[in-house]
C-alpha cells in the first residue's frame, strides 16, 4: 500500500478497524461474486475502506427507506471493472451502498465491488467522504 494513500493515512488520521476482504485470485473472486449477484456489473478493488456516514436517526431512516445504507466505498486501486468504467490502477468512490456481504462484497444499486485483500472500515462525516479526491 502506498504510504501517501488516503487509506494508509486514514480519513482524518484514524485508520479505523482493519478488515480482510477476499483472499482469492481474480477469477475465483469474480465467480464467488456471481453466485450472489447475477446481473449487477462487478468491479474488483484493492486498498479499500468502507466509510460509514455519520447521520442523524432521521437521516438514517430516510436512507434505509430509499433502500440504501449510509455507507460508501473508497478504493485506491481498481483491479478489474467488467464495464470498463474505471481503468486498472485508478481509484474509485462508490455511491451509497445497499449491502455488505460475505466480508468482501460491497453492493450499491448499480454495481458490486469485490474487495480483495486487506482494508478498513470506519465512520466519517458526509463532507469528509465527498472530499476524497
Amino acid at each position: 500500500m502506498d504510504v501517501d494513500s488516503p487509506i494508509q493515512d486514514g480519513l482524518l488520521g484514524d485508520p479505523g478497524v482493519s478488515l480482510m476482504g477476499a483472499e482469492l485470485c481474480l477469477d475465483d473472486a469474480l465467480q464467488a461474486a456471481r453466485r450472489h449477484y447475477k446481473h449487477l456489473p462487478l468491479c474488483v478493488v484493492e486498498e479499500w475502506i468502507i466509510l460509514d456516514a455519520v447521520v442523524t436517526d432521521t437521516e438514517r431512516a430516510k436512507v434505509i427507506a430509499a433502500g440504501c445504507q449510509p455507507m460508501f466505498l473508497f478504493a485506491h486501486q481498481v483491479v478489474h471493472d467488467e464495464q470498463r468504467r474505471f481503468e486498472p490502477g485508478n481509484w474509485v468512490r462508490s455511491s451509497m451502498g445497499t449491502t455488505f456481504k460475505e466480508g468482501f462484497l460491497f453492493a450499491t444499486r448499480n454495481s458490486v465491488y469485490v474487495l480483495l485483500g486487506p482494508g478498513h472500515r470506519k465512520s466519517s462525516s458526509i463532507d469528509a467522504i465527498f472530499s476524497l479526491f
